[in-house]
This record gives C-alpha cells, sequence and structure tokens, in this order.
C-alpha cells in the first residue's frame, strides 16, 4: 500500500526550494511479476530464485525501474503534482531492492525557474533508512496561470 498523502497539485507559484514529499510502498512478488509483463523485462533475476541465487546478489531483486518508478509517483501526484510534465531524470543505483522490502521514494525541490516554470528535484530511494537509489529530476510544473 502506498503512503502517499497528500496528493494534488503545487503550482509553480507555491514550490519553495527544500519542499519534500515521499511514498512509502512494500515492493511485493506480484509488483515484481506485473512489472516484468508490462516492461517486457524477464531477465531471471527477477523472477526465477535458484537462477538469482547463483548471482552477486545471492537472490532475486525488483526490476530498478520498478524501484526508479516510485519517484515518479511523488512527481506526478504531491511534488509538483497533478499536470506536471517530466523532462529528465538521472539515476543511480546504489543497492538492490528486493521482495518485501519497503521502499520510500523521497522527492525534494532544488532549483525553481519561474519564468520557464522549470523545476529541479533532488531524487532518492531508500530501504530501511539506506539509499538504494539517487538522481535528480527535471520537470515542467503547473501554473495557477494556466488553469
Amino acid at each position: 500500500m502506498l503512503d502517499n498523502l497528500p496528493r494534488g497539485t503545487i503550482c509553480i507559484e507555491e514550490l519553495e526550494i527544500g519542499m519534500m514529499r515521499h511514498v512509502t510502498k512494500e515492493v511485493t512478488d506480484r509488483d515484481i511479476e506485473m512489472f516484468a509483463e508490462i516492461s517486457t523485462d524477464r531477465n531471471p533475476v527477477h523472477l526465477d530464485d535458484d537462477y538469482a541465487n547463483d548471482t552477486i546478489f545471492e537472490g532475486r531483486i525488483a526490476h530498478g525501474m520498478l524501484t526508479a518508478g516510485l519517484i515518479s509517483a511523488v512527481i506526478g501526484e504531491q511534488l509538483p503534482g497533478h499536470g506536471t510534465i517530466y523532462m529528465g531524470q538521472s539515476l543511480t543505483f546504489l543497492a538492490p531492492v528486493r521482495p518485501g522490502d519497503t521502499v520510500r521514494a523521497e522527492v525534494t525541490v532544488m532549483e525553481i525557474e519561474h519564468a520557464k516554470r522549470r523545476v529541479t528535484l533532488k531524487t532518492e530511494c531508500l530501504v530501511d533508512g539506506k539509499p538504494v537509489l539517487k538522481g535528480e529530476a527535471k520537470v515542467l510544473a503547473p501554473s495557477a496561470k494556466f488553469d
């Protein structure tokens, strides 16, 4: 279940440096199976216990992009929220996410270009308080002037 309140939109006019929002989600076997089906990435490190046990991970792991998708949930639902357009995202994967792990995806406002409605966001995913993914997103934020 996602811990994802508040939902909605924070328009460019209301954004401030340092604003942060997050979602928390337990990654389940079903999530991994559904992501494999949707993405067509059926790498056995995600789906096959026997195979994955013989890898450097010593067990199955979630798709990196499944984890990264939680960042998209924060951006699209909370910060800035509905109407936001993704322009770019850098990602560095630091550690695997395993079935049963609870991921906290955090997004923090770093820079705001009001004239162009562009916002740079620090993006991070954590498991047990430890970073598993870090990056930076550039988005076009909604404006109250265009509603």
